[in-house]
């Protein structure tokens, strides 16, 4: 039997775990025991922390993987580029990890690449930063770091201090980087690359909670976006993934889209997106298993893609500022469209990160954008 590592072991990781299981692959995955809900779904689990990758390398080298692989984390990517390059497994360039998990060595390689982004710099863990020239608003973000956390829009001179240390006390490496707002329409694109061909699967329209922290509320595919708007977005996304050297896997981009039509690239992810968009909705959009495809990257099998339905599919999350989707959730199986649907935490909070989102319903629709909320 073919073994698959899968690094983390969190809710995120649990469908890259049970796509690995349906595929007939023997799972390994490697996460602290905390949270770890795929210990019990995996075939061996391993307590190690994913930022240990020279510990896990030693245990894969042991094992024996024929691929390996995460879904949904820019920390587990770091890990898995390691590994699979001191393996000969497939992956993207170690040399390059950093540039697709740092925001601001992203940032540096899109205005080498000319990609079209906001002016940026970095204030490290001793507070050094220039931004002259600079026009508020900014937005404030920790360099390393998913999921909305440590985000904040800054309005004025005032304010800047406060979030530039709360961005550096969710990052790893202490540092966050300093961007000018760009104002727009947001949107991400979700593709799959093998060999560095790159493969647009579909384009998806995101709602956020807006300022001050930006934690997404609800997407939606495929994006409504005219035609000539996506195919610049999709032509833009293509020389951006080629800056980053991202050549095998899933990728997700997020970029913001003005009035006026210009297009703006606000990060990249080497990894699927989160919020059920990579694991679900992309399947549901187009009858494409995104999933399967990228854990079968990782084994060195490959297929281009076929799209081969168009239907409608998106996420809708809970909070106290959705508190009006809880009927929804509780008496989902009355609406045809939502085919799950999940209260994760009954007592419903403000939200500054996604981690704060309280449960969710996911739908399909062949004929419109779920608008029943």
């Amino acid at each position: 039997m073919r073994k698959i590592a899968i690094i983390g072991g969190s809710y995120l990781q649990l469908p890259a775990v049970l796509k690995a299981k349906e595929l007939g692959l023997e799972v390994h995955c490697f996460s602290w025991i905390d949270g770890a809900v795929c210990a019990e779904h995996s075939d061996y689990f391993y307590p190690i922390s994913i930022m240990e990758k020279e510990e896990i390398l030693v245990k894969c080298k042991e094992i024996g993987i024929d691929g390996i692989t995460s879904i949904s984390s820019d920390v587990a990517v770091l890990t898995v580029n390691y590994i699979a390059s001191h393996l000969g497994l497939i992956s993207n360039p170690d040399e390059y990890t950093l540039i697709t998990t740092n925001k601001y060595e992203m940032r540096q390689s899109f205005a080498e690449n000319k990609v079209p982004s906001p002016r940026f710099t970095i204030a490290d863990s001793h507070d050094n930063y220039d931004i002259t020239g600079f026009h508020f608003p900014l937005i404030v973000k920790p360099t390393d770091r998913s999921g909305s956390r440590g985000v904040e829009k800054v309005l004025d001179p005032i304010q800047l201090d406060m979030a530039i240390t709360r961005a550096q006390n969710e990052s790893f490496s202490k540092t966050a980087i300093i961007e000018e707002f760009v104002t727009g329409r947001e949107i991400s694109v979700e593709s799959i690359s093998f060999n560095g061909v790159h493969y647009i699967l579909q384009i998806t329209d995101k709602v956020t909670t807006g300022e001050p922290y930006f934690v997404e509320l609800e997407h939606h595919q495929p994006s409504s976006l005219p035609d000539n708007i996506k195919q610049r977005v999709e032509k833009i996304v293509l020389t951006a993934l080629d800056a980053l050297h991202i050549r095998y896997g899933a990728s997700h981009s997020e970029l913001k889209v003005t009035e006026d039509g210009d297009i703006c690239v606000i990060e990249i992810g080497a990894r699927m997106g989160g919020d059920f968009i990579g694991s679900d909705l992309v399947k549901l959009s187009t009858g494409y298993d995104f999933l399967e495809a990228t854990i079968k990257v990782a084994m060195g099998e490959f297929k281009e893609p076929k799209i081969t339905e168009k239907s409608y599919s998106g996420v809708y999350f809970l909070s106290k500022e959705t508190e009006s989707l809880v009927s929804i959730i509780e008496n989902w199986k009355d609406y045809p469209e939502i085919v799950e649907a999940k209260i994760t935490n009954p007592n419903l909070r403000n939200i500054e990160c996604s981690v704060d989102r309280s449960g969710y319903f996911i739908y399909k629709s062949k004929t419109n954008k779920f608008n029943r909320v």
